[in-house]
């Protein structure tokens, strides 16, 4: 475990660009560490949490006085970020640092009264993807919880929306599809950073029985609302094993939707969610249908692949290549509808729906009904407008940073 972890600081330093710009959270921690010091300190966390010298959290905690890190928590795909989507992950000790680390992908996925009993203060420092249906939002929502229903206080380390904070996008989840992949009232792409949803869920009351946890966020130095990621001057710590950069993260928020059917979403290839297809493809007429409508900042080519692992493992697929033209044109959720409904219109007999996922991360079972339907989803977006508006209004008050 030291080797991997001296690999990636190595790695990170090399990557970074240079004349660094955005400072996270962790980086700000010496700035905080009244709130720290004389503590027992239980950290939720994965591989991301590196400040910009490329220091690894625990080693930022270790400088605090009197500050002692007593359990670490791990969000879906693990400490080490290593494990797939779905993947159960169980307890164990990290041996480098000779501490528990608690599974919040396992068997359950709330910190226990049990697990907390050694923490006073419990930190959140992940890096989120800026989509509803990443589960890292979900960890954080009932770790808060937790903490609330415990006496803890709350600490999140604020880092970058990395599709940027401006554009919002989707519909807004309906009570009836609460899941892991979406617990609160938020559209898909909501454009706020972890920190600002850490505020937003704690002030609505947005959490189980309204509870409030003792929340502080630690801001973000530098960082305006209409920055990518590569704009930062941070290095690019792949989230998750499937998002593997930053153009990849721009289209998940509709590709994921393909998750909700029996099409590849490309896991298991070298171009996850940016190729998808299915052995029953037929690649140029799908490619040629999907440039005809137009979708903004994306155009389409042929392409073909084997996946490694997950669907149709070990099968040739016949898909699309996913293009981006213009980043800042996109409207990826809602191309990924559009998607999908090409794929149910052109493959009748051979596309499947994973019914329950799809809703679940569609939020909504009308975008699946209308697509079966035929009925017009240009329609069904403008309805989504008059929620959308009023969660704006909800959101304006939680933003933390300027464009």
């Amino acid at each position: 475990m030291e080797f991997v972890r001296l690999t990636l600081t190595i790695t990170l330093i090399m990557l970074a660009p240079a004349g660094n710009l955005v400072k996270t959270g962790l980086d700000s921690v010496p700035e905080y560490k009244k709130l720290f010091e004389a503590k027992r300190i239980g950290i939720i966390t994965n591989h991301t949490a590196y400040n910009h010298n490329g220091r690894y959290i625990l080693d930022v905690f270790r400088n605090i006085p009197n500050a002692k890190v007593t359990t670490l928590f791990s969000p879906e795909h693990g400490i080490f970020g290593s494990r797939q989507a779905g993947e159960a992950i169980e307890d164990k000790t990290d041996t480098y640092y000779n501490l528990p680390v608690y599974s919040l992908y396992g068997k359950t996925h709330k910190p226990t009264e049990e697990m907390l009993k050694d923490v006073d203060v419990l930190v959140f420092d992940v890096q989120d993807i800026g989509a509803r249906f990443y589960t890292y939002i979900s960890t954080m929502s009932l770790a808060m919880e937790a903490a609330a229903e415990c006496g803890k206080r709350f600490v999140v380390l604020d880092r970058p929306n990395p599709i940027n904070g401006l554009k919002v996008e989707g519909n807004i989840l309906e009570p009836n599809f609460v899941s892991f992949v979406g617990m609160h009232p938020l559209p898909v792409r909501h454009g706020m950073t972890i920190g600002e949803l850490a505020t937003m869920l704690n002030e609505q009351g947005w959490l189980k029985n309204g509870v409030r946890a003792d929340l502080v966020v630690v801001p973000m130095t530098d960082w305006r609302r209409s920055m990518w990621y590569d704009q930062t001057g941070l290095a690019f710590i792949k989230p998750s094993p499937n998002i593997d950069g930053l153009q990849t993260a721009a289209v998940y928020p509709g590709l994921c939707l393909l998750e909700g059917t029996n099409v590849s979403e490309g896991r298991g290839t070298e171009m996850p969610f940016r190729q998808f297809g299915a052995p029953w493809i037929h690649s140029k007429p799908l490619t040629t249908r999907l440039n005809q409508l137009n979708l903004p900042g994306l155009r389409f080519s042929p392409t073909g692949f084997t996946p490694l692992i997950s669907k149709y493992e070990g099968q040739k697929c016949h898909g699309v290549k996913v293009i981006i033209t213009d980043r800042d044109l996109l409207e990826p959720y809602y191309s990924g509808i559009l998607i999908v409904n090409e794929l149910f219109r052109m493959y009748p007999g051979s596309f499947q729906w994973k019914a329950r996922h799809f809703d679940h991360l569609s939020g909504t079972s009308s975008i699946r009904k209308a697509i079966i339907t035929g009925s017009s989803l240009e329609r069904l977006r403008k309805d989504w407008q008059a929620e959308l508006k009023s969660f704006l209004e909800i959101r304006k008050k939680y933003l933390m940073y300027a464009e």
